[in-house]
């Protein structure tokens, strides 16, 4: 029996279906901006909750598709948007109406560690210590191991947040992305000095839409394929090459890239400053890329309840 994972999220909506043997059957990544607004306003907006229950639409006639007799097993989560909003109970009402199935509003503590777990599909995590880094919409997460997960944190900094704080201009302006870098920067020290330990990661493991795509920039990617940017070591001079390329064109321009995916073309920066941020504090040589995520990891506990 084939099981499913929709993660709601504050820049997209996201499904992934497995089979029992963990096969990918489906995987969609799509766009509905569903935090546009949170941050200033504090409530999800009518437009992006009709614009995300749409896509929901979509996906569970692929769900109700995949299954046979019995109904798919399904886990929805929501995050960032939804934690910020003071409606969201009544846009889960909406979803529970679609799926059947209500979300879990889970914390950016669950995120990180399901991000993490995702994350190191197919990858060797550094028994001397590494951090997976998931920049998301509204916030980003850290999860740091060694030879298990020993700590987990959440940022209220991500690619749509940062946007819509600081870059108000077309392009961005120098002291705008300083701004926003300082921001993320500010954060990140907030927790090392909570949890030292997390500095000394040896290996960065980044994951999510800003990162995969930055990656798919990098290489130069006209059609998307993940197996060329799972993996990927994504050297810190050449994400900053990315960076200072995105940063100062217009978006007119912007969204020429290959590997840039237009409805990503005007928040990339926002994601961007915050993994320039990071890698800066950190002072790190590379982040490894990795193209499995969240949903990777909710599926594979919910395959191990499956046969419990």
């Amino acid at each position: 029996m084939p099981v499913a994972a929709i993660d709601i999220g504050t820049n997209s909506t996201n499904l992934l279906v497995v089979g029992d043997d963990g096969s990918t059957l489906h995987r969609i990544v799509e766009v509905t901006r569903l935090g546009s607004g949170v941050d200033r306003s504090g409530s999800l907006t009518p437009v992006a909750i009709d614009r995300t229950l749409s896509c929901l639409n979509r996906y569970a006639t692929i769900i109700s598709a995949s299954g046979s007799s019995r109904p798919v097993p399904l886990r929805v989560s929501a995050s960032s948007a939804c934690r910020d909003a003071a409606n969201r109970d009544e846009f889960f009402d909406r979803v529970t109406n679609v799926l059947g199935r209500r979300p879990e509003l889970i914390s950016g503590h669950d995120e990180a560690r399901l991000a993490y777990r995702g994350a190191f599909t197919g990858l060797t995590p550094d028994p001397m210590g590494h951090c997976v880094i998931d920049i998301g919409g509204g916030s980003t997460e850290f999860a740091y191991g060694d030879t298990e997960l020993r700590h987990t944190h959440s940022i209220d900094v991500g690619a749509i947040r940062l946007t819509e704080r600081h870059l108000e201009h077309d392009p961005p302006r120098p002291e705008e992305l300083l701004n926003a870098i300082g921001d993320v920067q500010d954060l990140f020290d907030e927790m090392i000095r909570a949890t030292p330990a997390v500095a000394g990661a040896r290996q960065l493991i980044g994951t999510a839409g800003t990162i995969v795509t930055a990656a798919a920039v990098e290489i130069g990617m006209a059609t998307f394929d993940a197996s060329r940017v799972h993996g990927f070591r994504f050297e810190r001079n050449a994400v900053e090459d990315v960076f200072r390329t995105l940063a100062t064109e217009p978006l007119s321009d912007r969204v020429h890239n290959p590997g840039l995916p237009r409805e990503r073309a005007d928040v990339i920066v926002g994601g961007l400053c915050v993994l320039v941020g990071l890698l800066r504090r950190w002072d790190a040589d590379e982040i490894v890329v990795s193209a499995h995520n969240i949903m990777d990891g909710i599926c594979a506990e919910l395959l191990e309840e499956s046969v419990r």
